[in-house]
């Protein structure tokens, strides 16, 4: 969701839609899937925007330009449609990491300082919420709920693929760089909410990335 999403044009309506995301008319004639379509893309919008306990089926029906009947034939519960938006989230997070990796294939020290870069310049945008799944974590305080699980595997799997970056690039401790890199992206997803979008502590995380990677690989220089 870009800056210009969020924007509306003046004399708006109260209650009127980000330009470029207009609310269908309720009414249209949907078929299965395409409803489902309309549903996760309302959901995606308002569920990270405004938080998953706080927007009601309501809202998410209302946004998609569907009715509520539509929603429950799609999805059986809102638990579902919540577990639907974090698969959707999960794909869209590791498109972002898969393709930073992909700016410097067979150099991984230079693919791990690139997700940093990247990272740095998306947590700077005045639109950005942080992480989706952070958000949900904080939301839901039940860690058996399938929605606190769901965080914790993707949380794994992207450790997971900084240790294994972590080998490649011939770090002495593996494992203690993997964690030190992904504690230090989760300091980013925080600090881009505390400190605002774009603020000295988001900025200085390339440089401490590139730090840590250079003292793990024996001085060798991720850049």
């Amino acid at each position: 969701m870009s800056a210009s999403e969020t924007s509306k044009p003046a004399g708006a309506p109260p209650g009127s839609g980000p330009v470029g995301a207009p609310r269908r008319a309720r009414g249209t004639h949907t078929t299965g899937p395409e409803a489902q379509q309309h549903l996760l893309r309302a959901a995606d919008e308002l569920f990270y925007r405004e938080g998953v306990r706080a927007v009601g089926v309501d809202a998410v029906v209302e946004r998609a330009g569907v009715n509520k009947m539509s929603l429950y034939r799609q999805f059986s519960s809102k638990d579902e449609l919540v577990m639907a938006y974090l698969e959707r989230k999960d794909a869209q997070f590791f498109g972002y990491v898969e393709k930073s990796f992909a700016k410097h294939p067979g150099e991984p020290a230079r693919q791990l300082q690139q997700y940093f870069d990247d990272l740095a310049a998306r947590a700077s945008l005045e639109d950005y919420r942080g992480c989706p799944f952070v958000n949900v974590a904080v939301e839901f305080s039940d860690t058996e709920h399938a929605a606190r699980q769901f965080v914790f595997r993707n949380k794994e799997r992207l450790l997971a693929r900084l240790t294994e970056l972590a080998t490649a690039a011939g770090a002495d401790d593996p494992e203690l760089l993997g964690n030190a890199l992904a504690l230090l992206i989760e300091g980013v997803y925080a600090a881009s909410q505390t400190y605002r979008a774009g603020s000295g502590p988001v900025l200085a995380a390339p440089k401490a990335a590139a730090q840590l990677i250079a003292a793990a690989c024996g001085g060798r220089s991720a850049g």
